[in-house]
């Protein structure tokens, strides 16, 4: 019998091939992405990127996902959202898995999610890519809150020989470069 960490990666695999059968790219983000970089913790979900049209894309894979027999919850931007929707699957026998996406046609959203899917290394898992360090950094500042800046404490801390310049140069290009230079200050 399958373990749950087994059944989670089976899901997310599936949901992978999904997005990527409606030409959507996506790339392992959050806690996961994290481990990948040498720094692990307590997670309850895995977070993929994505940077598609929630309305069509997002609600497709949606509809492909819910008729084979997942609990899939699409939850749709409007204008004052930071993201362009995310999209849960989650069942009893598996952790959720989020597609986070990062295009907001209302004008939210942020290219940095696109950048860094295009970026991704290959990772773990064969079927989806990691954000890199600088890229996962970038989105910890985007998403902002105590935690995502332990986050950064933490990934700096874990990673002492990253590329300082990288990591600035992405932040820079988001205006995140002050807030990671705050950061790795206090240290």
């Amino acid at each position: 019998m399958a373990t749950r960490e087994e059944r989670t990666l089976a899901v997310v695999e599936r949901v992978v091939a999904a997005m990527s059968s409606h030409g959507a790219p996506t790339a392992l983000i959050g806690a996961a992405a994290a481990a990948v970089h040498k720094f692990v913790r307590a997670t309850e979900d895995i977070d993929l990127a994505s940077y598609v049209d929630p309305y069509t894309t997002l609600a497709l894979v949606q509809k492909e996902l819910v008729a084979e027999g997942f609990a899939v919850k699409l939850s749709e931007p409007d204008a004052q959202d930071a993201l362009g929707g995310v999209l849960t699957i989650s069942g009893g026998e598996f952790d959720p898995v989020q597609v986070v996406n990062f295009f907001n046609p209302w004008g939210g959203g942020t290219a940095l999610g696109r950048e860094a899917i295009e970026s991704a290394i290959s990772g773990p898992l064969s079927f989806v890519p990691v954000v890199d360090l600088a890229h996962l950094i970038a989105l910890k500042l985007y998403a902002g809150g105590p935690k995502a800046r332990n986050d950064v404490a933490e990934l700096m801390e874990r990673n002492p020989d990253a590329d300082r310049k990288e990591i600035v140069t992405v932040c820079e290009r988001y205006a995140l470069g002050d807030a990671f230079r705050a950061i790795v200050s206090a240290k």
